[in-house]
């Protein structure tokens, strides 16, 4: 028998462990991009869920005009730390409308109370109907939408302050 069949299974052993070693320390990416970018917003029509704050319609985002459009919910915790950064976009004149996932109207208004009222629109998704359109993986997201209605970028998770400078342009570059 050849010497070097002994050490076969030493190679066998040692190539596994290298590539289960590489896994651990490099993850492959899981993040759910939209299939939507670059395409036109899914046409919807969302009833308003706070009083005095009219809800959402696909039309709003025709008229000419980007938009930032936040997919959010009063329970979630991310969604409250990005609130700060949502004003200082609506500061620097970036307008903002907002899709409530799975909410109710107490909630919402308590969470605006606490954390400020950015959005110009709000529409309520009880079932995440749209947020599933709009190919969204999950709370807080946010996509700017070109004068014409057009998915042109999707932001996941929640805006950082350091977020804030690309985005304000990407919705100046999306007219």
């Amino acid at each position: 028998m050849k010497r070097w069949l002994l050490w076969l299974p030493l190679v066998a052993f040692a190539t596994v462990f290298a590539v289960v070693a590489l896994g651990l320390l490099k993850p492959a990416d899981r993040t759910v991009r939209s299939a939507m970018i670059g395409k036109p917003l899914p046409a919807f029509r969302l009833a308003p869920l706070v009083a005095g704050k009219p809800g959402l319609d696909t039309a709003i985002f025709r008229q000419g005009q980007p938009h930032l459009l936040n997919v959010f919910a009063s329970w979630c915790i991310p969604c409250a730390a990005e609130a700060p950064q949502l004003m200082r976009l609506k500061a620097l004149g970036v307008p903002i409308e907002g899709v409530a996932i799975r909410d109710t109207a107490p909630a919402l208004a308590d969470f605006l109370a606490r954390n400020g009222d950015p959005y110009a629109h709000i529409g309520d998704d009880p079932q995440s109907a749209v947020q599933l359109a709009l190919g969204s993986s999950g709370v807080p997201e946010s996509f700017v939408i070109d004068g014409q209605g057009r998915i042109v970028l999707q932001h996941i998770g929640d805006i950082r302050y350091d977020d804030v400078d690309a985005i304000a342009a990407a919705v100046r570059a999306a007219r």
